[in-house]
């Protein structure tokens, strides 16, 4: 039986990628989307263009309330679908980006980004781990900016730090279960992240490309492909890393 890896946010961006990545390396896909169903369900036809199996549900991860309501919804889907009760991978992606100096920070602002980027990933994934199957693996995205700070990224990047540490006790603790656990961090990345910050900003996308050896930013398959790698048994030695795909940025 194929295996099957669940990638929030997958409908665009490099969710995306990271989805038809995994689906060229022969596993199934369910994807999930919060406000764009047709964005997702074209990631879903692409899937299936590649021979795979795919299906799209929603989920809001600022809606801390209806995690369990998507949980029911995967179980349905693994039964319907895919013929199984359990999955194999967990990628956590969703996320929402926003510039704000730490002076203008507010408590809605901090609260919104605490649920997506690590309230929300860490009781996802405790809430999903009965269906992960052993030997299974969880994939956390972060960002370079914790390991180098850009002003208005405070309360962002300091999510991503904490799903860092998260991620060395997810492979502490499940790693009986043959559960993995690694974070990839990308550096700075032309979509439509952050009001597609990057790519509509022409002077901003040559200065970040200034910063980087090879001289450019990255794009979003360049970072689907590192993700698709770590659900390999290519990886299987590789466990609680943090693994930073941003072209060697202020190295």
């Amino acid at each position: 039986m194929k295996k099957i890896a669940i990638v929030t946010g997958g409908s665009r961006g490099l969710g995306k990628d990271m989805a038809l990545s995994l689906a060229k390396k022969n596993l199934d896909v369910i994807v999930t989307y919060n406000t764009n169903e047709a964005m997702a369900q074209e990631t879903v036809a692409a899937i299936k263009e590649l021979g795979g199996n795919a299906t799209a549900l929603l989920l809001n991860m600022s809606d801390f309330n209806s995690l369990d309501v998507f949980v029911e919804a995967v179980k349905g889907t693994l039964k319907n679908n895919f013929n199984t009760t359990h999955f194999d991978y967990l990628i956590n992606n969703a996320g929402m980006g926003k510039t704000v100096p730490f002076a203008e920070v507010t408590e809605t602002i901090f609260d919104e980004f605490m649920n997506v980027h690590y309230k929300g990933v860490y009781f996802l994934t405790q809430k999903l781990l009965p269906i992960l199957n052993e030997g299974g693996g969880i994939v956390n995205i972060s960002s370079g900016t914790t390991r180098f700070a850009n002003p208005g990224y405070s309360v962002y990047a300091s999510m991503k730090g904490a799903i860092e540490i998260l991620t060395k006790y997810f492979a502490k603790e499940l790693g009986a279960k043959g559960i993995r656990a690694n974070v990839v961090a990308p550096g700075p990345i032309e979509t439509d992240f952050n009001s597609a910050m990057i790519r509509n900003n022409p002077q901003f996308k040559t200065m970040l490309s200034s910063l980087s050896p090879l001289g450019r930013v990255g794009n979003a398959d360049d970072i689907g492909s590192v993700v698709a790698f770590l659900c390999t048994e290519d990886a299987k030695w590789i466990n609680g890393q943090r693994i930073e795909v941003s072209g060697g940025i202020n190295v």
